[in-house]
């Protein structure tokens, strides 16, 4: 199976209730970790029977450890090559059966022969207010922290979307909570708490307002990731992976063939009147992916 998605979306939490199903056993690991095949071939000979091998940031993997997975997704066995030269000689290691999961924030960096041998490709979608309401209140029974309805929406809404976040902020309100009145997480202290946390009414945070108002500062020309990480100090990778899909589709950023540029939502959340032209982007210009 091939979870891919945003982070935080919960795909690590779908492995271990997938393995939990099952009834096996769960082993995880991140592709990172696997920097060589001896690495790859003593994790799977070390499995034992029908577990579930999470392996996170799959896309990470190196093309020789992908091609290594190949057999032992398909025919449960790995072949290592020892030695060099004219005494080098394959082994050949067989395998116990394993369900393997894979998770990835940018499946498109895949090789397509490797994603075409996971059997359950699954795509996670960001969540509803509803849902994620949901989630907070469940979190908050965790945490013991009594949440009124209004509060639990109001997190959910400032959320992103995004589970993850959902539980971070309500773990920073239940300190607010618990400073601010007697434990109970109110709707009052949950606006208080989350407009000292810098989030704002449709869950924007810091670093997405100065990511708009770096795209603003080029008066509605395209610009590279790149260009927009230098500008507010982050990674190129995090501003693609962590704050773009958000932003993207709310309409607060436009991703073109030529860069990025401020959506019609972004201009409003900056309280400006967005340029025509902008509109005609959204509705499917030519410069449109």
């Amino acid at each position: 199976m091939l979870l891919s998605g945003p982070p935080g979306l919960g795909k690590t939490t779908l492995a271990r209730i997938i393995a939990h199903e099952l009834g096996v056993e769960y082993h995880g690991t991140a592709a990172p970790a696997l920097k060589k095949p001896g690495d790859l071939v003593g994790l799977l000979t070390s499995l034992p029977e029908r577990t579930v091998l999470f392996i996170d940031e799959v896309h990470r993997l190196t093309p020789v450890l992908e091609e290594y997975l190949y057999s032992a997704m398909e025919d449960f066995f790995i072949d290592l090559t020892v030695d060099q030269g004219a005494s080098a000689r394959p082994i050949r290691f067989q395998l116990r059966p394993f369900t393997l999961i894979g998770a990835t924030t940018r499946d498109g960096l895949l090789s397509r022969p490797f994603q075409d041998r996971f059997g359950i490709p699954q795509k996670l979608s960001f969540y509803g207010v509803d849902e994620l309401a949901k989630i907070v209140a469940r979190s908050a029974r965790i945490l013991g922290v009594e949440t009124g309805a209004e509060a639990a929406a109001e997190v959910a809404a400032r959320a992103r979307k995004t589970p993850r976040i959902a539980n971070r902020l309500l773990r920073r309100l239940r300190d607010w909570a618990e400073v601010e009145g007697d434990g109970r997480l109110t709707l009052e202290i949950a606006r208080k708490g989350l407009e000292r946390e810098g989030v704002d009414e449709v869950g924007l945070d810091g670093m997405d307002r100065r990511i708009l108002k770096a795209l603003l500062t080029h008066k509605g020309q395209p610009v590279g990731v790149k260009t927009v990480a230098a500008m507010v100090g982050e990674e190129p990778d995090t501003v693609e992976e962590v704050y773009e899909p958000f932003l993207i589709q709310e309409g607060f950023v436009l991703k073109t063939s030529r860069g990025r540029m401020l959506g019609a939502r972004g201009y409003q959340h900056l309280g400006l009147k967005p340029p025509k032209d902008v509109g005609a982007l959204e509705d499917g210009g030519l410069f449109k992916e």
